[in-house]
């Protein structure tokens, strides 16, 4: 949680990044004045005078990733007339997500797209063996990431609150399969707050053998693409680390005058 201490050392401002409030913030917004969230339905957890929706703190060099594109997949050297899927599994990875790509890169080889597969640190020696097949390129980490999403066409991810925020910004159709093996869920109750407002599709790791016929649908239906892009793009919040500050300097300067 992002907080700043009164001089009584009672937290002013807390930040709740997920869909489903950590114990911590849930204690410390007994007492704080400002509740900065990035979802909504979250009154049955803090009180509603306090919330102002924000959202979540991005990398300010994903607002322009659409001016990008030609960019990237020179970067990135990759065949311009083929759709490329995006796979982020975190920085240490993903086991399941990790998994899942490899039982189906012959099934991503027939369906003609390229893949920027970010295995993550603990797979990468595991996985790095598929840099040898054509259109599949394996990454430990991307550095640009600005540029691995405007290269994307579509993206296969896990539902992390930053993760999520930054795709809500970039704009792309996204797959989410969110880890169970976190803290209440939270991360399928993120994916789950954007798939209610038809902009994403979610697979649970119970679910995977559905992906084929997920992923094959979703390939051949530019329309599909079309209004998940942009319905995802309509939850964006741009303007939070912005927004948030502001809050901050309200309260401090209520303090002093």
């Amino acid at each position: 949680p992002i907080f700043v201490a009164s001089k009584k050392g009672i937290p002013t401002v807390i930040q709740e990044q997920n869909s489903y409030p950590g114990i911590t913030n849930k204690l410390l917004s007994k007492k704080a004045q400002k509740i900065c969230v990035a979802y909504d339905h979250l009154e049955r957890f803090f009180p509603a005078e306090k919330m102002i929706k924000t959202g979540n703190p991005v990398r300010q060099d994903l607002l322009s990733v659409y001016k990008k594109t030609e960019e990237a997949k020179d970067f990135f050297e990759v065949d311009k007339n083929k759709k490329i899927i995006l796979v982020l599994g975190g920085s240490l990875g993903a086991r399941r997500v990790n998994e899942l790509i490899e039982s189906q890169l012959e099934f991503f080889k027939s369906q003609n797209v390229q893949l920027i597969w970010q295995c993550g640190q603990l797979y990468f020696d595991e996985y790095k063996k598929y840099n040898e097949l054509k259109n599949v390129q394996v990454h430990q980490f991307l550095n640009r990431m600005d540029l691995a999403y405007a290269a994307s066409d579509i993206i296969i991810s896990r539902a992390g609150a930053s993760t999520v925020s930054e795709l809500c910004i970039v704009g792309k159709p996204t797959i989410f399969i969110p880890s169970p093996n976190v803290a209440e869920d939270h991360q399928t109750k993120n994916a789950k707050s954007i798939v209610d407002k038809h902009g994403a599709i979610l697979i649970k790791e119970s679910e995977l053998e559905t992906f084929p016929i997920v992923f094959e649908t979703l390939i051949k239906d530019k329309g599909k693409q079309q209004n998940l892009s942009e319905n995802i793009h309509e939850l964006a919040l741009p303007n939070a680390t912005s927004d948030i500050v502001n809050e901050i300097e309200k309260l401090i300067k209520s303090s002093y005058y």
